[in-house]
Formats: structure tokens, sequence, C-alpha cells
């Protein structure tokens, strides 16, 4: 039990380093594309949009092959080999003199990207019935902390200059390399691990792989809904901000360090109390619910003050991810873990594709009067509406599950 508990808190650092590294460039990549082209914030929203996609994208078609292989060769090798590319990727983007080389930045950092689908698989490895939603916790934690400093420090790094905090991320990401070097250990046993198939390669048959396993596909369709509301929140968060409120890098940084403060503490401290009390499925539907509150809220108060106000609720809401995940891997055989967790990962980089592109492509329209009505907000309403369905597929399949015979 010690040794699984220093695993968890190793997976826990390397994800917070990784985090770390990707929350610098938020604040500061709309105004660098914006920058760029030289181009007012509804135009550049047109460019920013298939850039976020782009990185979903890539990830899409690796992800599958990298969860398999971590089954087949260990999920250390992978995460490091993830963190690497990552690294790489954002010196490409740091030194990028066109938007051209932007975009080959991105794709490169979506090749790279899985680290989440073998932190992923392993905390499964590593897990017992009774520790399942505290590691998965502990996943979401990291993520929070992360987004605590990762946009802070971009928010002051880009008020020195737009690409510093490129650079930054870049030094994050090797560092978080040299981490996993010395202290991640081998979650995977040898006796566990498959033969790797070319069928495990193709991002769709990674997609389908969900449906062998009774009640896993109505969970994953809970999950791809909730991904792809969270996604288009993401993407149109500093255009958003910044159009509607005026809020610089810095503002931007520092407020959405606040949203990983929330998340932290709700993932990091509460889920470990919360989601047992509740129990997985009934801290699922209660998440999902908060989190329409949310999105309505974000996208309908007038000043950026009352912000501050709704980021507690999104924060609490977030005890339904670890409780959905908690649900799917209790059904899922370990030597399985890798494939499931790749293909879970191959369906949220789907929505990543489509919801930057929607979300910015809305907001886009909804700030140059394409619309014909001036509504900022339009992107957060709509993911309130998708979330509304997933909430009914999950309350649908939580009742089949609940009436299916034992055994």
């Amino acid at each position: 039990m010690a040794r699984s508990d220093a695993a968890a808190r190793f997976i826990f650092v390397t994800l917070l380093l990784d985090v770390v590294g990707i929350g610098i460039i938020i604040p500061i990549l709309p105004g660098l594309v914006q920058s760029l082209l030289g181009s007012d914030p509804s135009t550049a929203a047109r460019y920013y949009g298939p850039l976020v996609a782009l990185y979903a994208v890539t990830q899409t078609l690796a992800s599958p092959l990298l969860g398999a292989l971590s089954d087949r060769y260990g999920r250390r090798p992978v995460i490091l080999v993830s963190m690497v590319g990552m690294g790489i990727s954002y010196l490409v983007m740091g030194f990028a003199p066109t938007l051209v080389w932007l975009f080959i930045g991105r794709a490169l950092a979506g090749v790279t990207g899985a680290t989440i689908t073998s932190a992923n698989a392993y905390m499964a490895d590593i897990s017992t019935p009774e520790t399942r939603a505290q590691n998965f916790g502990l996943v979401g934690a990291a993520f929070g902390v992360g987004f605590v400093f990762g946009p802070a420090i971009g928010g002051v790094l880009g008020e020195v200059g737009p690409r510093v905090p490129l650079f930054g991320a870049a030094a994050v990401s090797f560092l978080n390399v040299l981490w996993g070097v010395f202290v991640l250990p081998e979650s995977l046993p040898l006796d566990q691990r498959r033969a790797l198939s070319l069928a495990d390669a193709n991002p769709l048959a990674g997609i389908r792989n969900l449906r062998t396993h009774p009640g896993v596909w109505g969970l994953a369709l809970v999950f791809v809904l909730q991904s792809f509301a969270q996604r288009g929140l993401e993407s149109v968060w500093v255009l958003y901000t910044g159009y509607r409120y005026g809020w610089s890098e810095l503002e931007n940084g520092l407020t959405l360090a606040l949203v990983g403060v929330g998340a932290a503490i709700v993932q990091g401290g509460l889920v470990r109390r919360i989601v047992p009390w509740l129990g997985e499925p009934r801290a699922l539907v209660i998440g999902l619910v908060l989190n329409v509150v949310a999105l309505l809220l974000y996208g309908s108060v007038p000043q950026g003050w009352m912000i501050l106000l709704v980021i507690p609720i999104g924060a609490i809401s977030a005890i339904a991810g670890p409780a959905l995940q908690g649900l799917i891997t209790s059904m899922v055989e370990p030597e399985r873990q890798g494939t499931i967790q790749g293909a879970l990962a191959s369906a949220q980089s789907l929505t990543a594709i489509f919801a930057p592109l929607v979300a910015a492509t809305l907001f886009a329209w909804a700030t140059d009067d394409t619309l014909g009505v001036h509504l900022p907000g339009i992107a957060f309403y709509l993911g309130a509406a998708v979330l509304v369905v997933a909430i009914l597929q999950a309350v649908r399949t939580l009742r089949r599950l609940a009436g299916a015979p034992q055994g």
C-alpha cells in the first residue's frame, strides 16, 4: 500500500509539471495569434479555433497507438517520450516567425500529448476499489494545481513578452522529463502486458473498443459530452473575457489560477470525501448539474468581478470527472486499462477538434454581427445545453446498470 501511495504521488508531480507547462501558454496564445495576423479579436478567433483543434486532431491520431504501446512496453517510457516531444513543441512555437510555424508547433504538441492517457492507465494499475476515486482525484488535482501556477506564471511572463511563456513552458517540460527519469517507477508488470496489434493504431477502432465492455459505451458518451462542453469553455475563455470585460493576459492568468485553486481543493481533497459519501453514480449526476449552472452564469454575468462568484460552483462540479473515471475503470480488466484510456482519450480528442471550432466560430459570429445578435456568451450556453443531454444519458445508463443481473 505504501508503494502504491508513493507511485500515486510520483504521477501526480509528473502530471503537475506537465500541466504547468500547458497552463503557461493559455493566457497569451490568442494574443499571439492576433499579433501575427495584425487583426481584431473576431478575426483572430477564426484562426484560433483551428489552431486549438489541430492539437486535438494530431492527438486523436496518436493517442490510441500510444495507449496500446503503454499496454505492451509499460507506462513509463510512453510518458517520458511524450514529455520530451512536448518541450520541443513549445520551442517551435516560441521561435515561430509566422502563423504556419505556430500551427506546426501545436501539431507536434498534439502527437506527444498522450501523457494523460498513460497517467490514467498508471493510476488504474495501482488503484484498488477503495482508492480509485482518491487516485483519480489526484489526477484532477494535478490539473487543478498546474492551472494555478501555469496561467499565473503565463500572465506574469506575458507582460514581459508574448513569447516568453512559451520558453518557460519548454523549460518546465524538460524539467518534467528529469523528474520522471529519476523517480517514476513502472506500474505495469511484465506478466500483464499484451501483444501490440496494428488495429490499435486506428483511432476509430480504439473508440470501438469501448463497446466491448457492458456499460462502458454509455458512460463514454457522457464522457464525450462533458468533454465537448469543457473544451468549448476553455477555447473561448480568454477571447470572451478579453472582449467582454477588457481583461489583459495578467488578469486572465490570475483568474485561471483561481479556477485551478478551486479544482485543486475539490479534486485533491474534497473528492475523497464527497464521492464515497454520495457514491460514484450520484456524484456524477450532481457534478454535471452544477456544471450546467456554472456555464449559464459564466455566459450571463454582466461584470467581470462576478466571474469570481461563479468559479466555486464550477470547482465543485469537478466531482463529476473522478466519479465518471472511477465507474468506467471499475468495469475494465487490468491488462485493458491502457487501451480503454487510449480510446477515451481519442473520443475526448474528437470533441477537442470540434468544440474549439464551434465555440470560436460562434464567438466570432456573435461579436461581428454575422448572427445579427450580440451574444458573446453563446459558446457557454451551447455547453450548458450539451451537458443537459449528458445528464439524461448518465441517468439512463446508470439505471440500466443498476437493473442488470449481477455475476
